[in-house]
């Protein structure tokens, strides 16, 4: 991935109005905020349409999605949604441009470890289970025609679009929301940031921490905020999304390779980045490769935060400074 310009920067007092909604979809917290009070509504609205749509399309839990019907299509070219199309257009891209580190073929070896329906509804704690190293299928191995909308894969492969279709979803709502009712918006789809349209004086104010939060809680853990002029930040993280299953701690950041949870080097990873997809897939990438992570990142020039298991913050490509004893931002 190349270097993007650094959109984060130490977050002054804001400034500007805003209309902010809060609400939970798709398993996980929205947020949405835009300059213009009087047009929250509209553009509620306008969210509210396009996550519905993204969970019929692409959801890995919802027995009536289009994503859970590949299922039975041993083999066989189908035709998918313009959505499905572009959805699955954009993971095929990460899996490129991420070397692999990003492999939307992870479907059934995350199901095999247990996260097999909506968070919320897995066991925090069961019995073991057999752990099996095995590489998943791959994305190579996906045949995407995006001008027929036609797909094939192999048979037995099981898709899970998790790594990159809320971070799409957020750049999409974002720029259609500013584009319709020229405003400026942020849209957060847990912890995915996307922005578009003028931000406020001041930027965006974004807290930044392990667990995603409502803003007026207390942080969990290392905390920082910063201001977004613009573009997209994105954060990803091993103290989310976790369960146990005879007393080993399971996570659901997967390395394709082996098909198991990434060794727990980074507790958390923030990215600023042109975009959300962009953002997202480098710092899921970097869960994945460890400490390799921190000297790529600082090679490319990329703003990014990490944090290791000890709480240690490193930054780097000008991710602003955190204020000598203020790393827990309350």
């Amino acid at each position: 991935m190349s270097a993007t310009t650094t959109t984060a920067r130490p977050a002054p007092a804001a400034e500007t109005r805003i209309g902010a909604s809060d609400w939970t979809a798709i398993g996980t917290q929205i947020r949405l905020l835009v300059t213009n009070p009087g047009r929250l509504a509209a553009a509620r609205a306008i969210l509210e349409s396009d996550l519905d749509g993204l969970d019929r399309a692409c959801s890995r839990f919802r027995p009536d999605s289009e994503l859970a019907a590949l299922d039975a299509a041993d083999g066989r070219w189908v035709t998918l949604s313009p959505l499905l199309t572009e959805a699955l257009g954009v993971a095929l891209d990460a899996a490129r441009d991420s070397d692999g580190d990003i492999d939307p073929t992870v479907g059934e070896a995350m199901s095999a470890l247990g996260y097999d329906r909506d968070f919320a509804l897995v066991a925090p704690s069961g019995p073991a289970i057999k752990l099996s190293a095995r590489p998943v299928p791959g994305w190579r191995r996906i045949s995407l025609d995006r001008g027929s909308r036609s797909l094939r894969m192999p048979p037995g492969t099981r898709l899970d679009l998790g790594a990159t279709a809320k971070a799409w979803a957020a750049d999409r709502a974002a720029t259609r929301i500013a584009q319709r009712l020229r405003c400026g918006v942020l849209v957060s789809l847990g912890g995915d940031i996307a922005t578009a349209g003028p931000a406020p004086r001041g930027g965006w104010r974004v807290r930044v921490q392990d667990v995603t939060g409502h803003p007026d809680d207390l942080p969990a853990g290392p905390a920082q905020t910063v201001a977004l002029t613009g573009g997209a930040l994105a954060t990803s993280s091993t103290t989310a999304r976790r369960w146990e299953r005879g007393g080993a701690v399971l996570h659901h950041i997967l390395n394709p390779r082996d098909g198991l949870p990434a060794p727990t080097i980074w507790r958390t990873v923030s990215v600023a980045a042109a975009d959300c997809v962009t953002a997202n897939v480098a710092a899921t990438g970097a869960i994945i490769r460890g400490r390799a992570a921190l000297a790529r990142f600082e090679q490319q020039g990329i703003p990014a935060r990490l944090v290791d298991l000890d709480g240690r913050v490193f930054t780097t490509g000008g991710w602003p400074p955190v204020p000598s004893g203020a790393e827990r931002d309350r």
